[in-house]
Order: C-alpha cells, then sequence, then structure tokens
C-alpha cells in the first residue's frame, strides 16, 4: 500500500513555504499565464525559481498551473513560457485544453503533464484517452464516486497516475466549468476571474410586482440555492488510501496560511498515523478540531459517497472563528524571548495556541512586549506586519503560528 501525495496550494512564495513546512508533499501554484487563479498572489519566475529550489531542497514537487480554456490570443507565447517553466526545473504543470498538452509535448517533451479537472474526466476509457496523449497523471472530476473512481483505476496502467480533491470549497458548476460569473459580470471563471456570484443571496420576482422578493423556500434570510459545502475527507483517510489514489489535493491558492497550515498539518498527521499501524488506526478528533478552527462553510464528504443531493445548503457565510495573529520567527531559549510577525491584532498577557507541524495544539501567554520598529515597550501589536517580540515561557520554533479565538480576541 503506497503513501499518498499530499499536495497543497500556494498562492504566494509565503504559502508555498508554510505548505511544505508542515508536511505537503507537493505544491501547485500560478505562474504568470493561463492559470485559474488570477486574483491569488500568482509567482513570477524568479518567484518559481525560488520556490522550486525550496521544494527539491526538502525532496518535494512544485506544479505549475496552466488550466484555462485558451482563446486564439492566449496562445502568443504559450511555448516560450512552458519552456522557461521546463528551464526553471518544475515537476508538471496542470492543464485543461489541448492546445496546451500540444505545446509542452513540442518545446518541453520530458515535462510531466497533469490533466486539470476542469477536463472534467469521469471514466477510465477518457483518463486511457489522455494518458494515450502523454498525460502522465489524471485530476479526476470532483463529482465521482469512490466506486467510480476505483472502476477507473482498474482499468488504467499502472503508470497513470490518478488525483482527487479531498478537502476545500466546491464550485456549484460542474467540474468548475461555470458562466454565471461571466454572465453577470463579465468575468469568465474559466480565465481565472471568477466572482462567486454563485455565494450571492438570492430571491424570487415576479416581473409585474418589482421590489417584491419572495424567497424560494420559507427562510427570512433569503435561500442559497447555488451554494456547496466545504468538501472535508479527513474522517475518511482509510478510504482515501486503499482506493489507491497517487495525489490528495487541497483546495485553495487565494486562502490563507493559517488555512494552507491547519489543513496540511491535519492530513498530514492523519495520513502518517494510518501508514505507520492501519490496522489499529483510530481517528483523532484533534485532526478534525484543527480544521474546525480554519475559516470554512459546513463540511461535507462531497459525492465522494453518491449523497449528491445533500451537496447544497442554506447558509452563505464562512465560519471564521479562529484567526492567525502572528508567525514567530525566532526564539531564544536562553532569554525565552520571542520575534513575532503581527497578522492581527494581539494584546500583551493574551494567551494564544500555537499551530505546529506534528505536534497538537497547546496554549502560551505573550508577556513583556516590544515594538522593534519604535523600539518602545507596548502592550499592542496593532500595525499590519509589525515586528515586535514577547516572553514566552514555553520554548517556540520559527514558523510556528500563533492562534487565537474571535471570542476572546479583544476590540
Amino acid at each position: 500500500m503506497k503513501k499518498p501525495e499530499i499536495l497543497a496550494p500556494a498562492g504566494s512564495l509565503e504559502k508555498l513555504k508554510v505548505a511544505i513546512d508542515f508536511g505537503a508533499d507537493a505544491v501547485y501554484i500560478g505562474g504568470g499565464k493561463l492559470n485559474l487563479r488570477a486574483f491569488s498572489d500568482n509567482f513570477t519566475n524568479d518567484e518559481i525559481a525560488e520556490g522550486v529550489k525550496y521544494c527539491h531542497e526538502r525532496g518535494r514537487k512544485l506544479y505549475v498551473t496552466m488550466n484555462v480554456f485558451p482563446r486564439n490570443h492566449d496562445l502568443t507565447g504559450v511555448e516560450n513560457y512552458i519552456k522557461g517553466l521546463n528551464d526553471l526545473g518544475i515537476d508538471a504543470i496542470i492543464v485543461a485544453d489541448p492546445s496546451i498538452i500540444v505545446a509542452a509535448k513540442e518545446v518541453a517533451p520530458d515535462l510531466e503533464i497533469h490533466l486539470s479537472t476542469q477536463a472534467n474526466t469521469v471514466n477510465w476509457k477518457a483518463a486511457k484517452f489522455w494518458y494515450d496523449q502523454g498525460v502522465k497523471r489524471i485530476v479526476l472530476a470532483r463529482e465521482l464516486t469512490f466506486n467510480e473512481i476505483n472502476g477507473i483505476k482498474a482499468n488504467l496502467p499502472e503508470e497513470c497516475e490518478l488525483e482527487a480533491f479531498i478537502h476545500g470549497s466546491m464550485c456549484i458548476a460542474y467540474s468548475g466549468r461555470c458562466l454565471i460569473s461571466n454572465y453577470m459580470l463579465g468575468r469568465d471563471a474559466n480565465k481565472g476571474i471568477c466572482s462567486n456570484a454563485c455565494r450571492y443571496k438570492y430571491h424570487l420576482v415576479e416581473e409585474t410586482r418589482p421590489g417584491q422578493y419572495y424567497p424560494v423556500v420559507e427562510d427570512d434570510n433569503g435561500t442559497y440555492i447555488m451554494n456547496s459545502k466545504d468538501l472535508c475527507m479527513i474522517h475518511h483517510i482509510p478510504e482515501l488510501i486503499k482506493s489507491g489514489i497517487h495525489s490528495l489535493k487541497i483546495e485553495g491558492r487565494m486562502k490563507s496560511e493559517f488555512y494552507v497550515a491547519s489543513v496540511v498539518k491535519a492530513y498530514r498527521d492523519a495520513i502518517d498515523s494510518y501508514m505507520e499501524d492501519p490496522e489499529n488506526y483510530e481517528f483523532k478528533e484533534e485532526w478534525m478540531e484543527t480544521l474546525l478552527k480554519i475559516s470554512h462553510r459546513q463540511y461535507h464528504t462531497g459525492f465522494f459517497f453518491g449523497k449528491s443531493g445533500e451537496q447544497n445548503y442554506d447558509e452563505s457565510s464562512y465560519v471564521r472563528d479562529y484567526d492567525i495573529v502572528g508567525i514567530v520567527k525566532s526564539y531564544d531559549p536562553e532569554t525565552k524571548v520571542a520575534t513575532i510577525l503581527q497578522k492581527n491584532r494581539v494584546f500583551e498577557n493574551d494567551t494564544v495556541e500555537v499551530l505546529r507541524a506534528h505536534t497538537p495544539y497547546f496554549d502560551v501567554e505573550l508577556k513583556e512586549m516590544f515594538d522593534l520598529e519604535k523600539e518602545i515597550q507596548t502592550n499592542v501589536a496593532n500595525r499590519a506586519h509589525m515586528m515586535f517580540t514577547a516572553k514566552v515561557e514555553v520554548p517556540l520554533k520559527e514558523n510556528d503560528m500563533l492562534v487565537k479565538g474571535k471570542k476572546t480576541l479583544k476590540l
């Protein structure tokens, strides 16, 4: 039984390093051309080079998304861009359109090609077709059940890898192919500029009664008929591993470092625990507790068990119970002083929780705060990206994340 790859999103170089540090086996990023997250901090060539170096030095991999559906004018310069990526040493490109596959095979024949979920692969013959075109890995459509995935896997060559989303936001459209945003706001989801119009609050209006809004169901807050729950498969690690899926993918290139660290940590710990002793594996509630601290909609298992009727739900807002308030940059064990990069407002004497790779959450108290920029004692870190120190009795490590429940945050 092979341990699956954990594939994490990296919307920036900083998030890439967080994903790797917390246990991801690989990351996927967007470069300067043809990726579906136009609003994330897409990587420059210099940042891609640094990201490749950071990953490869630690035995990890880096994939670049090129998964839009390009129009004629979008194809200008594609060959040179792919060749440049290959020269930077990336491990694969993720594509959705045959034109990009053709270009890649022409200019970088040894570069791995992964087929995006946007290509809607839902059966083994389609997967085999793409494999025969030179695709190494198929990112399966999110609408598949475990039984369907097993059927696809059984009919493919061993060398053809499968990848599936296991955590994060779900698109209401079929494998992400949506035109609602384009129609309503002129922002094409298939070009990476989705407005998330499916998350809006909608009412029913009868054309002769303008201004009179009727909820589709009896709900004073309106109805959210197109909203999807968030996918979460943390309770089903054995099934995921036994399915033979090569790569378990986390959604969220536009999500925060806190999100990336938390999700990677939870799945890393769960998968490692199962692989260490499958027969005596027991689910630990701390893994789910970690995932409940991050911003999320109600969790659900998507289509894996065939319960598609439970996919929509009646709330639009995210649950945001916790915030990251700082990232530890260094810790002096002799003076017990931590140097911290501020992420949200935090006060002297606050008790915060520490998020660390391969370690359960634990509490520390921040004492004797000092503003490094102004060189003065302070009782609050309240400037964006402020660098400050605090005395912490419990030893901290570089890149520890300091997290605080919103109910205990002072305003």
